[in-house]
């Protein structure tokens, strides 16, 4: 008869609690990501002038401010690290000086929440594709809920909820998606290896 053995108190709080390495790696994320956000952000002063026929189609480009929390809580896999991620990457734009000023932080805030609510759902054990996607999704609504009302709140009711499926959308497949697709890619080059994330096929 084999024994099984459970999972021990001690043993479950160490998983969920942070080493150097998860802060050194999620640090590093998130400046990377908020390179990649100032970025983001200059090119939405272009997609600007599509969208002025209908400005909810704006709502199509914002998943690309998204990825930090997603990517950040797939790798690291612990309490926290969407929020940290994403709100350091907000930092990180701002600092480089983003057209949308210290307000980044609370959209970083409020987005990286909306990504961490749907990993906490899970328990922070399950990081499969369908989880991403979640995430994704969590963080576009986030998104939209947030600059509905700081930004867009003279638009009418349709042209708000509108935004907001797009803002979904968006989030589902540019932070979800491609979150996902790094991870792996990652995990594939033996980058990932003192993670959980680089030792697992679910990622």
């Amino acid at each position: 008869m084999t024994a099984t053995h459970s999972p021990t108190p001690s043993t479950s709080r160490r998983r969920y609690e942070w080493r150097v390495v998860d802060i050194v790696v999620a640090s590093v994320i998130a400046v990377a990501v908020g390179v990649i956000f100032f970025a983001w952000s200059l090119g939405y002063s272009g997609i600007s002038a599509l969208t002025l026929a209908y400005p909810p189609l704006a709502g199509l480009y914002t998943g690309g401010w998204l990825i930090a929390g997603v990517l950040g809580g797939l790798i690291i896999r612990k309490p926290g690290a969407a929020i940290y991620c994403e709100v350091l990457a907000a930092a990180v734009s701002a600092l480089l000086g983003t057209q949308f000023g210290i307000l980044v932080l609370v959209s970083g805030l409020i987005q990286g929440l909306g990504a961490e609510l749907v990993f906490a759902l899970f328990l922070y054990k399950r990081w499969n594709l369908g989880v991403a996607l979640l995430a994704g999704l969590g963080a576009g609504l986030a998104l939209a809920i947030s600059e509905n009302i700081m930004y867009n709140v003279a638009w009418t009711l349709d042209h708000k909820l509108v935004y907001g499926v797009f803002a979904a959308i968006s989030g589902v497949v540019l932070a979800g998606l491609l979150s996902w697709l790094a991870t792996r890619g990652l995990a594939k080059t033996g980058a990932l290896s003192a993670f959980a994330a680089g030792r697992t096929a679910d990622v």
